[in-house]
């Protein structure tokens, strides 16, 4: 009876792929609520601070307004620098988003050895009855690790989630405990999972910059979910479903990340993009409809491309000045950063940084190569936007006899 049922629900889910697009962006499969698309009232936009832009210096650009988002963010992956937000700490529903975290720990065992890729994954009763966007899988069936995880990214999968969540913890509560730790661990101050999946739960929370900070952590440490999330349609059991990401299909610089969608949370997007080998995250939640949000996904993007890159500022080992040391000792010893610094910075700032170094009081005894002497500060437009250990880049050496009697006989001049 259950295969039955099984294949009852592939045949709607079939029919509901077959219906044409009506919209610029590609619509969702009418799959249940949860991350449906679904007839509702837009969710309630509450009024807060404008957008700002933290790294902006004088004649910059504003961020964009974006007033139909609740909350954005927009971020640097390399730098994990915050280039423009709305509201970042607003706590909000994340439905779907959900899933990022589900993912970021089946990866985490994955890389730990206790789960493999190839493994199979028994079904449980449980699985097979969650609500909401499914992959359609039930009791009996024969699946992957592999094949879950791209149920769960790809098609937002409920019943993928949980399965996963099973075979990582042994249950759902326990996997959820291992979520809220994970998300301390990565310093989410304004998250709290209550499920695996994202359904609706008032206690069920996180912010846009929540979401951003995990976004990096997975392109950073599990770059494989950018293989399965790139993709606009996946295939299981005959049943062959598209991406429940619309940015994927208006904008080929973007290689994923998730998508939530419920009444109370809204249309929630977090996409990532690579645009000249730079990537950046992009996060807004609470959107009226998908057109919408991707538009709003896509001018944070095309801000953050063409207002901001990434420079090193500093380069180790690249000499910025001398340090003076006593009399008794060489004239003066020359000093450099202890490492690169690589910063996101305005474009119109990128090539006027101000480099100044203060120096720390000698020491009396000799100074050693490498010590750290100091402090390198760089600034642009009048903006501190770095600071750096100086270092030295040659030990001290006892100055001759000649050299201190010259220097003595200056004294006394």
């Amino acid at each position: 009876m259950k295969r039955h049922t099984a294949s009852l629900l592939s045949t709607i889910a079939l029919l509901s792929i077959a219906l044409p697009a009506i919209a610029a962006v590609p619509p969702h499969k009418g799959k249940p609520a949860g991350h449906a698309a679904k007839t509702a009232s837009t969710p309630a936009i509450p009024a807060g601070p404008p957008p700002t832009a933290p790294l902006a210096v004088a004649g910059m650009a504003a961020p964009p307004l974006l007033p139909a988002q609740a909350a954005y963010v927009l971020m640097d992956a390399e730098t994990g620098a915050v280039i423009a937000e709305k509201s970042p700490n607003l706590a909000w529903p994340p439905a779907s988003l959900t899933k990022l975290m589900t993912a970021y720990l089946v990866y985490q065992a994955i890389a730990h050895g206790t789960l493999k890729l190839d493994q199979t994954v028994p079904v449980s009763d449980a699985a097979w009855h969650t609500g909401g966007s499914r992959m359609f899988i039930s009791p009996g069936m024969t699946v992957t690790v592999d094949q879950l995880l791209h149920g769960l990214i790809i098609d937002s999968g409920n019943d993928a989630a949980v399965a996963l969540a099973q075979a990582v913890a042994g249950s759902r509560a326990s996997f959820v405990g291992l979520m809220n730790h994970e998300a301390a661990a990565l310093h989410l101050t304004g998250t709290h999972y209550v499920n695996v999946d994202g359904l609706p739960d008032p206690t069920l929370r996180t912010t846009a910059l929540d979401v951003a900070l995990l976004s990096r952590a997975i392109v950073t440490k599990y770059p494989a979910y950018l293989k399965i999330s790139v993709h606009k349609h996946y295939t299981f059991d005959k049943i062959r479903q598209r991406s429940w990401n619309p940015v994927l299909f208006r904008d080929p610089t973007v290689d994923g990340l998730k998508t939530g969608r419920t009444n109370e949370a809204g249309h929630c997007i977090d996409a990532t993009s690579v645009r000249n080998n730079r990537r950046l995250i992009a996060v807004v939640l609470g959107g009226p409809s998908w057109v919408t949000s991707t538009n709003d996904i896509e001018a944070l993007l095309d801000y953050g491309y063409q207002f901001y890159t990434d420079a090193t500022v500093v380069s180790a080992g690249r000499i910025v000045g001398s340090m003076p040391v006593p009399d008794d000792q060489v004239t003066s010893i020359p000093v450099a950063a202890a490492h690169d610094v690589v910063m996101t910075v305005p474009t119109i700032a990128a090539k006027n940084f101000k480099t100044v170094v203060t120096y720390d009081t000698p020491p009396k005894t000799a100074i050693a190569k490498g010590a750290t002497v100091g402090t390198i500060t760089v600034s642009a437009e009048g903006k501190v936007i770095a600071s750096v250990p100086a270092v030295a880049m040659a030990s001290d050496q006892p100055a001759g006899f000649i050299t201190r009697m010259e220097r003595a006989l200056k004294r006394a001049l």
